[in-house]
Order: C-alpha cells, then sequence, then structure tokens
C-alpha cells in the first residue's frame, strides 16, 4: 500500500516541479560555463504535504535497517556455530548495508525537513562516490558468497580448507578495492564536466545519470565508460554468481535423494532472493540509455539502495535455521543482562 503511495508521490512531483523555480528553493544564476557551488535535489516528491509523512516513513525504514542489520552482525560474532565463511561474508554484507543506506537515507530526511533542498557540490559528488562504492561491494559480497556456496556444496569434506581465512580475507580485498577505483574514475570524469542552464538533479540523491544529464559539455566519454568499464565491473560479480548456481545445479541434479535436494536448495534460497532484487532493480537503472532516465528508475533505485538493505536481514533470518538460533541465544544474552 504505501508503496504505491510513494510511486503516486513522485508521479505527481514531476508535474509540480516550477515550484523549485517560483516558490522557496530557486535555482542559480549562471553567467558562463562553469560549475554550481551546489545542486537541487528534487527528492521523491515536490509537493509540501508529502514531507511529513515521507519523513516518518523513510525514519522507519532506516531505523529498521540499522536494527535489523547490527543484530545480525552481533548474533554471528557472539555465537561460536556461525563463525563460518559463509556468516563472516554475510556480517560484512550486512556492515555494508549499513554504510549504503547511511549514504543516502539521512541525506532525504533532512530534505524532507528543509525548504531549500539543496546539497553543495564537493558534498554532491562525495555523496556520489560513496554510493557507487557501497552499492558495487555489495555487489561483490554477493559474488563471493556465490562461490561460498558453490564450494559448500560441490566440495562440502574440503569447504573449511579451500574457504580458509585467508581466501576469505582475499576475496574482501578484492570486493572493496575493485569498486573503490570504479568509483573513483566516475567521480573524477563527472568532476571534469561544465554545468549551465539548471543545477536541478531530478532524483533524491547524486547518482551518475541525473547529474550527466545536466551537464551541458559533451558525455560521451562518460556514457562509453558506463558501458564498458561499469559494465565489465557490474558483470564480474554477476558472472560469478550465474557460473556458481550452474555447478549447484549440476551438483544437486546427482544427488540421489529428494531430502538432499532441497536441502542443497534451500542453503542458497536467501542468496537467491537477494541477488534477484539487487540485480533486477540496478540492471533496469543503469543498463538504458542516458536520455531513456526517467521518474520510473527512481523507484527501481530505491528498491537497490534501500528496500534491499532492509529485506536482507529478514531473508536471511528467517530461512535459515542457524540463523534463528544464533538470535535466540543473542536475545537470551540480553535478557539474562
Amino acid at each position: 500500500m504505501f508503496g504505491e503511495c510513494i510511486c503516486q508521490m513522485i508521479a505527481k512531483s514531476t508535474k509540480l516541479q516550477p515550484l523549485f523555480s517560483l516558490g522557496k528553493i530557486k535555482t542559480m544564476g549562471w553567467n558562463n560555463l562553469t560549475r554550481p557551488s551546489e545542486f537541487i535535489l528534487l527528492g521523491i516528491s515536490s509537493r509540501p504535504e508529502d514531507q511529513k509523512p515521507l519523513f516518518v516513513f523513510f525514519l522507519t525504514v532506516y531505523l529498521i535497517t540499522v536494527m535489523g542489520n547490527l543484530i545480525v552482525i552481533l548474533a554471528i560474532h557472539s555465537d561460536t556455530r556461525l563463525q563460518t565463511p559463509m556468516y563472516f561474508l554475510l556480517s560484512i554484507l550486512s556492515f555494508v548495508d549499513l554504510c549504503y543506506t547511511t549514504v543516502t537515507i539521512p541525506k532525504m530526511l533532512i530534505s524532507f525537513l528543509s525548504e531549500t533542498k539543496t546539497i553543495p557540490y564537493g558534498e554532491c559528488l562525495t555523496q556520489m562516490y560513496f554510493f557507487l562504492s557501497f552499492g558495487n561491494v555489495d555487489s561483490y559480497l554477493l559474488g563471493a558468497m556465490a562461490i561460498d556456496r558453490y564450494v559448500a556444496i560441490s566440495n562440502p569434506f574440503h569447504y573449511i580448507t579451500i574457504m580458509s581465512h585467508k581466501r576469505c580475507i582475499l576475496l574482501l580485498v578484492i570486493s572493496f578495492c575493485i569498486p573503490l577505483l570504479h568509483s573513483l574514475l566516475h567521480v573524477c570524469l563527472i568532476s571534469q564536466l561544465l554545468f549551465c542552464d539548471s543545477n536541478v538533479i531530478h532524483h533524491f540523491l547524486c547518482d551518475v545519470n541525473p547529474v550527466l544529464k545536466l551537464s551541458c559539455s559533451s558525455t560521451f566519454v562518460n556514457e562509453i565508460v558506463i558501458k564498458t568499464e561499469g559494465l565489465s565491473v557490474t558483470l564480474t560479480p554477476f558472472s560469478c554468481i550465474i557460473f556458481s548456481y550452474l555447478r549447484i545445479l549440476i551438483t544437486v541434479l546427482k544427488i540421489p535423494s529428494a531430502a538432499g535436494k532441497h536441502k542443497a536448495f534451500s542453503t542458497c534460497g536467501s542468496h537467491l532472493t537477494v541477488v534477484t532484487l539487487f540485480y533486477g532493480s540496478i540492471s533496469y537503472v543503469y543498463f538504458q540509455p542516458l536520455f531513456n532516465y526517467t521518474v520510473q528508475d527512481q523507484i527501481a533505485t530505491l528498491i537497490y539502495t534501500i528496500l534491499t538493505p532492509m529485506l536482507n536481514p529478514f531473508i536471511y533470518s528467517l530461512r535459515n535455521k542457524d540463523m534463528k538460533q544464533g538470535l535466540a541465544k543473542l536475545m537470551d544474552r540480553v535478557k539474562s543482562i
């Protein structure tokens, strides 16, 4: 229900964008081609009556996300039975999800209660850098978790040896280094662009495509890099996921008992759900022509930036027996304090 309301708010807000040039929020004057001192984030809705309900909704979502992911991290690190590569990677994913939502939601909350809706130029590029970084780290961690599931199902007797602590750390280093360098490249390219006529971003955050649409200099290089380097960086973990699950499928089909097959698939169900949500929405946003970027992309962005991090703790906990036991043990410890 509320999701439908948000969609309607976004759609209606596009009809009311002149409010920002005629009302309390004004675009900057432009004397020549330059870089603006600030941008204006139109946000999800420009209607004044929507601001407080949206503030309450996203504050609730943020608190649920923070609490859910913190509980997962604490449960994993307080239960010795969860000290395995799978849950180690899950705890890192929960930490990254915390950072990912913190990059966007607090600024949104401030914007809902503010009349100016502005974000300084430097802060916009900083938000873009960390938004891209944590989003891509999420993607690489999902790839690492797929590899972990493949090893666990295909080589269960050598699982601990293959997925050693050293190899887990190596996967983490790769999962962080590539996204950080990838994000730096895109932000550096955008910092070279010139802007004119408008500094109004038709989005609730500083993302690549909405900012590129404001530039009056050529964005050809940026678009080529997105379609080449960006595509390769995104497809690398996705290819790992596809390869891992194809190998898992082949292995599971060789298991003679139905119970064995069900047990093997049940360990992958949560991960596949998150992968589908994340990659489905992110592909819709980024792998289309720049001029096709519309309001509907904001809804897709909400899914992978806010909805997925909020749902991850529930998806991994409610469908996982070990996590349920770990959470119960954590609750018992809290009650005994």
